[in-house]
């Protein structure tokens, strides 16, 4: 795991949680980002998670979603018992996870905010999201990252 090591890597270990890491190339800039990471993965895009950081009622708040859809705002907000709700201005939502756009992990943030993992997630065996880098996802079981999370289970994406 040389060179791999990242706050969500780091929380992993430290509370010995099943994980692998999987480097991949993909240029950021790629259309349909997240569809491209699963193929280069060489997984079902169904699989692959991407993250989130909006504001509920003012709040900021973390979705977990498939890259096969989109975050539905109005659902979040519901999950957490909000009534609006609106993707975060970039700059604050890498200052409060300390993860850069393109590489926000769910894990290891530097404040942990509520979080919806998409229902989704629960049928399947193995979840891949980012370990806080770009150019490198982790895989984990989804109960592990509900539990390292805080998560709440909730039908928050858009198919």
């Amino acid at each position: 795991m040389a060179g791999t090591a990242t706050p969500a890597t780091a929380l992993l270990t430290k509370r010995r949680v099943p994980f692998r890491t999987h480097p991949y190339q993909v240029s950021p800039d790629t259309p349909d980002y997240g569809a491209a990471v699963a193929v280069a993965l060489g997984v079902p895009a169904e699989q692959v998670f991407k993250t989130l950081v909006a504001q509920v009622d003012g709040t900021l708040a973390v979705g977990i979603v498939p890259v096969t859809g989109d975050l539905d705002l109005k659902a979040l907000a519901a999950a957490l018992d909000g009534k609006r709700a609106a993707l975060a201005d970039r700059t604050l939502a890498e200052r409060t996870t300390g993860y850069v756009r393109g590489g926000i992990s769910p894990l290891g943030q530097r404040k942990r905010l509520p979080t919806v993992l998409d229902v989704s997630a629960k049928g399947l065996a193995e979840v891949y999201v980012s370990a806080g880098r770009r150019g490198l996802q982790l895989s984990l079981a989804p109960a592990a990252l509900i539990t390292l999370t805080g998560a709440r289970l909730a039908p928050i994406a858009t198919r």
